[in-house]
């Protein structure tokens, strides 16, 4: 008789164990994919890494329209900027006063 005592008592341990077995590995399963998985904590700092990049990458963007659209504001309407005029003539041509040549630059 002690082998069948002993017995039950291992299937009542085992038994016993299952639960928080299953417990156990369903949270390390959500854990996991928490951390990990790809809408995780590892995802998001990526995200917003990504994010704050592209952000920086608007911020330059819009900075070079705003500088456009001014310059275009000054060379359009009645009343052109003349130095900016000259400015981009210089910018076409290599700086040249009267007697001299203008050679335009090649593209870059």
């Amino acid at each position: 008789m002690p082998h069948v005592r002993i017995s039950r008592r291992v299937k009542s341990f085992a038994l016993g164990m299952v639960f928080p077995a299953l417990c156990a590995a369903c949270i390390v399963y959500f854990g996991y994919y928490t951390l990990c998985g790809p809408r995780g904590l590892l995802a998001l700092y990526n995200t917003n890494a990504q994010l704050a990049v592209r952000n920086e990458q608007l911020q330059a963007l819009t900075g070079q329209r705003d500088r456009l659209a001014r310059r275009i504001g000054l060379l359009s309407g009645p009343n052109p900027d003349p130095d900016l005029i000259q400015e981009i003539a210089r910018d076409q041509m290599i700086g040249s006063a009267n007697g001299q040549v203008d050679v335009p630059r090649s593209a870059h």
